[in-house]
């Protein structure tokens, strides 16, 4: 499933939340009537925006991670005293290379 929609939905959904509840809020504090749509406040519409927002985010981040944790754990392990790269892994090599150079003792020091 993709999940690119439902984050757009998501962050749809929250500002839609945020504006309704700014129209709500103009309409409270400029007339005597006190507005609600089926039972909510403006507050209501406002902390639904935040969970909306903060869901959007979530899953967000959650996607990043999940995309690039198989390369950023082998990375790490490449970190590792006695790993050896695979042959067809440019990016592992690299990072071993840059390690040990900047492991190896330096003249003058």
């Amino acid at each position: 499933m993709p999940v690119l929609p439902l984050i757009d939905l998501l962050i749809l959904m929250g500002w839609t939340s945020l504006l309704v509840s700014g129209v709500l809020k103009a309409i409270w504090i400029t007339t005597s009537y006190r507005p609600s749509i089926v039972g909510l406040m403006p507050f209501d519409f406002a902390m639904a925006a935040g969970v909306f927002l903060l869901f959007a985010l979530t899953l967000a981040a959650r996607t990043w991670v999940r995309l690039n944790e198989p390369r950023l754990v082998r990375r790490h392990r490449s970190l590792e005293p006695g790993f050896a790269p695979a042959e067809d892994d440019e990016d592992l090599r690299a990072t071993a290379s840059l390690t040990a150079l900047a492991e190896a003792p330096r003249p003058g020091r």
